[in-house]
């Protein structure tokens, strides 16, 4: 397949080159572009016809005034005690808009696993290894791709950790 594959611009064209470089450019056709925003995992789920638990959310954290990313399934939410614990950090919160973008180099909603502007230390909650195969924004609001959590969660340098809120 042609680097000119219609498909192939359905993603961020920095995150394209990051597939690329990664040598996962055989997942570009796999890149689902949607007509509406998908800034929610609900939404992307629904719109890709996948379980909640099957997206992957891509989240900026600062810890101690350092940006953390934390991959979580669609269906969770982070404790952010349990960053700040597997941190060994004073202060943990969710990161605003602009340190979002400046850390990632893209906005809230469409952040990638990888691909970003700078290295971040990620976190890899266990809860995204109950599927083969997950779903995470490429870049923009509008599309995301598919890869199996391993692969993902190996790409984005990530460590597996326990960081999800217990359902009580």
């Amino acid at each position: 397949m042609s680097a000119t594959a219609p498909r192939a611009s359905d993603a961020h064209p920095r995150f394209a080159e990051a597939l690329r470089e990664l040598g996962l450019g055989d997942l570009l056709p796999r890149v689902r572009r949607f007509p509406e925003q998908t800034r929610t995992a609900q939404e992307a789920a629904a719109a890709i016809g996948c379980e909640l638990s099957q997206i992957c959310k891509s989240l900026i954290f600062a810890a101690d005034g350092v940006p953390v990313l934390v991959l979580m399934d669609g269906a969770s939410r982070v404790d952010v005690e349990l960053v700040r614990r597997e941190l060994g950090a004073e202060k943990v919160t969710r990161a605003k808009a602009d340190v979002v973008r400046e850390t990632t180099g893209y906005a809230i909603g469409g952040v990638p696993p990888f691909g970003h502007a700078t290295r971040t230390r990620v976190l890899a909650d266990r809860s995204l290894l109950d599927h083969d195969e997950v779903w995470a924004a490429a870049g923009t609001p509008y599309a995301v791709f598919p890869l199996d959590p391993k692969s993902l969660i190996a790409h984005a340098g990530g460590a597996v950790v326990d960081v999800r809120e217990s359902a009580e």
